[in-house]
């Protein structure tokens, strides 16, 4: 199940997002909605969305299903569970699936990168307890993001078309591939289901935990939550791509620029409300 709040997707190996580059996207993408993000045809086009209609289908299904389910057994597991039996619980899911990141740097030519994150795992691995502590960040090993879509993004290829899965969410053609590449290179993919379900089960309320406040504020903030998720989604992953970098205008420009945004047409706001 992955979990999408505008800051990271809704899944089962968490894109990882400090809150204060959460909060940027957050505050950026909600003025975007609000001085005219309502979509028009050509809008459509802009955000690689021409399956918009089964998309906010398959969108309100996965919301229904996290307000309803997912929200409230994440209030009452932070309620039940201290803190830092929380973040050890993070720590040592990243820490597991953290092979995905090694193998994406080799893939990227990221060798530095690669060799540190290697180092990172091991350290964790073992001084760490299983990741259940993250002494590699004291080391100078600090967390870093890779997968199989900002691979293939280096490479050159386009985004494609942006897709809502069923209790995943937001994803896209170039991204699709690194569900399976991910799991392929988890280490719990090859353990029983008796220990891979109850984990997984874990992983998930706790990631979702995570993100009670920063869905808080996308509630807040979006006047329609699908195009504020799907614009979210496609702002970080090019964030990732380019290490922080991105080629488009910066958040700090977009709210500076004394251009004037161009008003809505009534109609325009009847085709997406």
């Amino acid at each position: 199940m992955r979990f999408y709040s505008g800051t990271e997707p809704l899944g089962w190996n968490p894109d990882i997002m400090k809150k204060e580059s959460v909060t940027r996207s957050l505050i950026a993408l909600g003025l975007t909605a609000l001085l005219g993000g309502c979509a028009t045809s050509q809008t459509n086009t802009a955000s690689n969305d021409p399956w918009e209609k089964p998309n906010r289908s398959v969108y309100n299904f996965n919301d229904s299903l996290d307000r309803n389910f997912f929200v409230p057994v994440a209030k009452g597991y932070v309620w039940a569970t201290p803190k830092p039996i929380r973040a050890s619980v993070t720590n040592a899911f990243e820490n597991v699936s953290y092979l995905n990141v090694i193998a994406n740097n080799l893939l990227q030519a990221k060798f530095t990168g690669a060799a540190a994150g290697t180092g990172r795992f091991l350290v964790n691995s073992t001084v760490g307890i299983g990741g259940l502590f993250d002494p590699a960040t004291s080391m100078g090993l600090p967390l870093s993001d890779e997968d199989l879509g900002q691979t293939f993004g280096k490479w050159g290829m386009g985004e494609g078309r942006y897709v809502v899965l069923p209790f995943y969410g937001p994803n896209s053609a170039r991204d699709l591939p690194n569900v399976a590449s991910a799991m392929a290179l988890n280490p719990l993919t090859y353990l029983t289901a008796a220990v891979t379900v109850p984990l997984g089960v874990l992983q998930t309320i706790n990631m979702r935990a995570n993100l009670l406040e920063e869905t808080n504020i996308r509630d807040q903030a979006a006047l329609d939550p699908y195009t504020f998720v799907r614009e979210a989604y496609r702002q970080r992953r090019e964030f990732l791509i380019y290490d922080g970098n991105p080629p488009s205008e910066s958040i700090d420009d977009y709210l500076n620029s004394s251009d004037e945004p161009k008003a809505a047409d009534e109609s325009s706001v009847l085709k997406v409300y």
